[in-house]
């Protein structure tokens, strides 16, 4: 497995490297050798924060180093760091270390720098089916958001409000990562439906067709992450397959608003493959 985790240990080695730096998209693919939509997701799942959080910590506990270590002023650590000015510095050490910059250079009280990051992989490899999806269209509304289930489920209520026929209407969720290093994962999710609204006429795109790793989830919604853990950090690194750039598709087979049923939800997730 130690193999495996290569392509994130090259990234951990990158950004230790350059973490005071503007790292490109491009950059992450080419070390890691996957898209950074997959290599963001990977990093995630297998060291529980993103790239962009990653940099970030680096960020602040180098500084920290410097306020103890050195009589530079603040300012100047702050661009040293890789910060744009002091202020989002401030920020960013605040919502680390819980204290201001000026705050840890007068007291005396070492702060909590984050221990060495160790990559693990899931103990259980998921087996998805290999299916083939014709090109479709969809009825959707959007929000930009990063993966948040209170938001996601917020668009759905909205959404569930047009009046779509009971029977013959399938539900989508298309999830299109956004190529921005951030601190968290940044997306475009899209809530579709299958058939046009009733009431109000809705945007309508096609979802294009072709090769998908299609893995099942049970139950809640609350629980989907960890599907998604299982699947970045162990399946993609067995699959031996090759991915689109294409969005990932959740498919909404069969859902309940009854919590004491919710277990018999099925969820199915597709991952695009080439």
């Amino acid at each position: 497995m130690e193999d495996n985790l290569n392509c994130i240990y090259s990234v951990i080695n990158f950004m230790e490297k350059n973490y005071d730096q503007p790292v490109s998209v491009k950059e992450l693919e080419e070390v890691s050798h996957y898209s950074y939509r997959n290599i963001q997701r990977i990093f995630k799942y297998s060291c529980g924060e993103t790239i962009g959080a990653f940099q970030q910590r680096l960020k602040v506990e180098n500084a920290y180093k410097r306020i103890l270590y050195t009589q530079e002023n603040l300012t100047s650590i702050a661009i040293e760091v890789g910060f744009a000015n002091i202020a989002s510095f401030s920020k960013a050490f605040k919502q680390h270390f819980g204290i201001s910059p000026k705050a840890a250079r007068l007291s005396k009280e070492k702060l909590l720098c984050g221990d060495e990051i160790i990559p693990v992989t899931s103990d259980i490899l998921l087996e998805p089916e290999i299916v083939y999806l014709k090109p479709f269209q969809v009825y959707y509304q959007s929000i930009k958001t990063y993966y948040n289930n209170e938001e996601i489920e917020v668009l759905w209520k909205n959404f569930m409000k047009n009046n779509f026929p009971d029977s013959g209407t399938a539900y989508f969720g298309v999830i299109a990562d956004e190529p921005l290093i951030k601190t968290e994962i940044n997306c475009r999710y899209d809530a579709c439906s299958s058939t046009q609204s009733a009431n109000k006429k809705l945007p309508s795109k096609t979802i294009f067709g072709g090769k998908y790793a299609r893995f099942t989830h049970m139950g809640s919604y609350e629980t989907i992450d960890e599907t998604y853990t299982k699947i970045y950090s162990r399946w993609i690194f067995n699959s031996g397959l090759e991915f689109s750039h294409s969005p990932i598709i959740e498919k909404y087979e069969r859902h309940t608003e009854q919590e004491e049923h919710q277990e018999e939800q099925l969820t199915y997730i597709l991952l695009p493959l080439k």
